[in-house]
């Protein structure tokens, strides 16, 4: 946990320090006194003072502020003429309007030298993976499968998303693929706009379940090509996309961390990661490679591998439902924990994610009219059914019934590859593209968010940007400084908000300075900082539930 906190803040205060140092920097340049630096709110913990001004890091390190002199416009008391000369409120528009502007845009150019330094260096990249392509997916249709590896679009080298600098309208005539752990390159031709490539891409993320299955007494077992070996780094879904080249897949059994058996002398640690057999962590388990089962895959084709595998009574271990949600109709309708879910209304399902499609379809088909369905499960090796009225309910555009089960997920890690370090030069131009990108996908999530396109229950708090740091540090430096490049964006539009207190509110307030030839009333002014720190600490408590309720799930 320690670990944890100092990584976040370590994420967390540059960003702040940048913002701080903008609205810094302008101030001195335009000759206003600044009398605290502060990094963090709260009780002071170190201080330092230096030309006057108090440099301050203080206890809550959630953000900072600059305390510049004669910046309270409601202060009515009177200033001679020297101060004047060092007031904030005694200089001109075109001089506020930078100094306020310079924190968003000192993030703008942090998050600009973040990319050019990861460029310039080479940085760890996500492969570019096809994620679970639906029935309705394009990519599907033209012969790319899940899982599939892009190496070359339009016979350009692809390392990992970040080469993907193909124009909207531009044509995609052709990708090249690689699946599995085959060297082979596959040439899958498309003919499709990059825009419709990128739509169906970006709609199935590469989120790839581990080769785990569940028998109907609930045993897990590990599925693998190899016997007597698991191959850890093999989604189920690479699986069932090769295993028409395979004559046999075997299943061996699981003995999970705190099981009775841990100490089985037939049983061998295997957990895809360093493991020493003792100490297990959750999600890592025993393999006893001396019971096996063998499943006849001779004659099967390609993506008919858990239909095949379910009729020797095994399923995929998502199928197993993790918990219900209260209240919910899967709940109504008697459905347990623990249950396996095998089929809905006589059509057979393979996987959480096709129970999802399946209920969104009937969303769109059915207009919202009140439906029922039939859920198959096995409970302790019985096979029941239930008869379930499923919720309609509207997220992100889009109607699609829930159920209110929590499927059993285990992924795969992501796949990075170390990319390439670009010429000084192309650095340059790279970054600006990426950090204009980067300003583009924040007003395009702020502006669906408006608009009611997505969810509030996106929008994340510090605890959010806590796992996103921990995460992206586990993962490597160079992610790390991307995410924290892309977070810096994040933080500039977020200050530029027409929102009272906020910088965006400070710009509002001289633009209408402008309008109405002179400064605002003192009551407008009371009015409206009073609305902006009630919304803004609205926002905030509304973020700080999102992560409170993620975290009780």
């Amino acid at each position: 946990m320690l670990e944890k906190i100092l990584i976040f803040m370590v994420f967390l205060c540059p960003l702040i320090f940048f913002h701080e140092l903008g609205h810094f920097f302008f101030a001195r340049l335009f000759g206003v006194r600044v009398e605290t630096f502060s990094i963090g709110f709260g009780p002071k913990l170190f201080r330092y003072v230096k030309n006057g001004t108090e440099y301050v890091l203080s206890l809550i390190p959630l953000g900072g502020y600059i305390k510049m002199f004669g910046d309270d416009p409601l202060n009515e008391t009177p200033m001679s003429e020297e101060d004047k000369k060092y007031a904030f409120n005694h200089k001109s528009k075109w001089a506020r309007f930078w100094i306020v502007f310079g924190g968003p845009l000192f993030n703008f150019i942090l998050a600009y030298f973040i990319f050019v330094f990861l460029l310039l260096s080479g940085e760890k990249i996500p492969v570019a993976k096809f994620g679970q392509l639906g029935e309705d997916s394009i990519l599907r249709s033209k012969g790319v499968q899940p899982a599939d590896s892009i190496v070359r679009i339009n016979n350009v080298a692809i390392q990992g998303i970040t080469d993907f600098g193909f124009g909207e309208n531009e044509n995609i005539h052709s990708v090249g693929v690689k699946r599995g752990n085959d060297p082979q390159e596959i040439s899958i031709a498309l003919n499709i706009p990059f825009k419709t490539f990128m739509e169906d891409f970006i709609k199935h993320p590469p989120h790839f379940r581990k080769p785990i299955m569940v028998d109907i007494r609930g045993n897990r077992y590990g599925l693998t090509f190899v016997q007597g070996k698991m191959a850890w780094d093999h989604s189920l879904e690479e699986m069932n996309a090769k295993a028409g080249g395979f004559d046999k897949a075997y299943l061996y059994r699981f003995i999970e961390v705190g099981g009775v058996n841990k100490t089985n002398a037939d049983a061998e640690t295997d957990t895809g990661a360093a493991g020493t057999g003792s100490g297990l962590k959750e999600g890592e388990y025993l393999v006893n490679y001396k019971v096996e089962k063998v499943i006849d895959l001779k004659g099967m084709k390609p993506n008919e591998l858990f239909a095949t595998i379910a009729k020797e009574g095994f399923y995929v271990h998502d199928l197993q439902v993790a918990k219900l949600a209260e209240g919910s109709a899967a709940e109504k309708a008697g459905l347990r924990a623990n249950d396996i879910v095998v089929a809905v209304d006589s059509t057979p399902v393979y996987g959480f994610e096709s129970l999802r499609n399946y209920l969104t379809k009937l969303g769109k088909a059915e207009a919202g009219a009140p439906i029922s369905m039939v859920v198959k499960y096995y409970r302790n090796t019985t096979l029941s059914e239930a008869t379930v009225y499923p919720d309609l309910t509207t997220e992100d555009g889009v109607k699609a019934y829930k159920l209110g089960v929590y499927s059993s997920n285990e992924f795969v890690p992501m796949s990075f590859v170390l990319s390439e370090p670009k010429g000084f030069i192309d650095a340059l131009g790279i970054g600006f593209y990426r950090t204009w990108d980067a300003l583009e996908k924040t007003v395009s999530g702020v502006k669906k968010l408006i608009f009611r396109e997505v969810s509030f229950k996106n929008v994340g708090g510090p605890i959010a940007i806590g796992k996103v740091a921990s995460d992206s540090y586990e993962v490597g430096l160079s992610y790390f400084f991307k995410i924290m490049a892309f977070i810096s964006v994040n933080l500039s539009v977020i200050n530029l908000f027409p929102i009272p207190v906020l910088d965006g509110g400070h710009i509002m307030f001289i633009i209408f300075e402008i309008f109405n030839r002179g400064p605002l009333s003192r009551k407008k002014l009371e009015m409206a900082q009073r609305f902006g720190l009630s919304l803004l600490l609205l926002l905030i408590f509304a973020a700080i539930f999102n992560d409170i309720t993620r975290l009780l799930r």
